[in-house]
């Protein structure tokens, strides 16, 4: 099925890089602007909209990711799910967080301020190959460790990691599991129930096809108990949906993930368009969205000429997520492939030495084939 006319016509550019922005469907622009229209006459807002938008997203985010519904907060981006999980651990100072080298600049932001404060240590994992695996965490877990804190998709080679073992290893060596799925939530199938991390956060705007400023936070129901009370936003506490009369004598957060939503959680004209670019996702189905992405991608890796560029992806299938990066073989020449690209209005992007192109429904073989041609002269 074409689903090209449900986005806009990009102005003739080929747009490669919904791992770097994924546009939004028309119809969440619609929706946002319903949104902003409601805001001008903010009398036609109805009270229950301030619970039940987010209640929708959750909804539709437990479906496409196969968690349940109070397992969700809605915040407003990866990182302050991971605010989440390193500010409400009682953390000593022998602990250890393993992070990834070279993982996303959010994992270092997010912990490093505890590991030079004295309150935790932080280890830096590096690969024996030429990939983080699994095992690269495994194999470096002691007593002390604590967390560990990795991307299931790297942002700057693409790689996938076996979370699976990952999940089962730390399960047995009492380890805690922190998924970022920045780079996968709703571009792969992922069933979290499945997976039995602890935690998972990603950001919206990517893969989910929503607005800046929107993505969750993931907490398995078994882990919960793992996180300390801290602030709540006032919403999360029992009673606050009745607006007509709140209780002000017990100050309690309700259970749930919801305790550790974002403030002004429902952002209408944000989640307003987050709810239908979920909807939209749904109605495709996300594994219709990874197949089509994985045809173009292996017809992108038929076609690469092999004289002048190399994979900087894993090369199977199997180890790698929605998208794929290429480098020039003399290095020098991947910035030049990435400035001639742009000239020809084909948008990818430029990420640790290597071009990471991330096509998405809206593209063709044709859009394809035009890359590969720049790339081949």
């Amino acid at each position: 099925m074409d689903y090209r006319s449900e986005f806009g016509d990009f102005e003739g550019v080929t747009y490669l890089d919904a791992a770097g922005q994924g546009p939004l469907p028309l119809k969440s622009v619609r929706a946002a602007q319903a949104a902003l229209e409601q805001k001008k006459l903010p009398h036609r807002i109805p009270d229950t909209e301030y619970f039940g938008l987010p209640d929708r997203i959750r909804g539709l985010l437990a479906r496409l990711m196969k968690g349940d519904a109070d397992e969700f907060a809605i915040t407003s981006g990866a990182s302050s799910g991971m605010s989440v999980v390193a500010s409400n651990i009682d953390w000593k100072p022998d602990d250890e967080v393993l992070i990834g080298r070279g993982e996303f600049p959010a994992h270092f932001s997010t912990f490093m301020p505890l590991a030079d404060a004295g309150r935790l240590r932080a280890k830096i994992i590096t690969p024996r190959e030429r990939f983080l695996r699994a095992s690269d965490y495994i194999d470096k877990f002691t007593p002390q460790t604590r967390l560990v804190s990795v991307s299931l998709v790297r942002f700057d080679d693409g790689s996938l990691i076996d979370a699976d073992r990952l999940a089962q290893a730390c399960r047995k060596a009492n380890v805690m599991l922190l998924l970022d799925m920045s780079q996968c939530a709703c571009a792969i199938p992922i069933d979290l129930r499945a997976l039995d991390a602890d935690f998972a956060v990603s950001s919206g705007y990517k893969w989910l096809l929503s607005p800046y400023g929107t993505g969750f936070f993931w907490a398995n129901k078994n882990s919960m108990n793992k996180l300390s009370a801290g602030p709540v936003y006032w919403k999360a506490l029992e009673g606050a949906r009745n607006f007509h009369s709140l209780n002000m004598t017990k100050i309690t957060a309700v259970p749930g993930a919801s305790r550790w939503d974002a403030p002004e959680t429902a952002a209408f004209t944000n989640l307003a368009a987050m709810q239908a670019s979920l909807e939209f996702v749904e109605r495709v189905g996300i594994e219709a969205i990874a197949e089509h992405n994985k045809r173009l991608i292996a017809q992108l890796v038929e076609r690469l000429p092999r004289d002048a560029c190399v994979l900087a992806s894993p090369s199977a299938p199997e180890n790698r997520g929605s998208y794929i990066c290429v480098a020039a073989r003399k290095p020098e020449r991947t910035k030049e492939f990435y400035e001639r690209l742009r000239s020809a209005q084909v948008i990818v992007s430029l990420r640790e030495g290597s071009l990471r192109i991330a096509p998405y429904l809206y593209n063709t073989e044709c859009d394809i084939a035009k890359l590969i041609s720049i790339l081949s002269t």
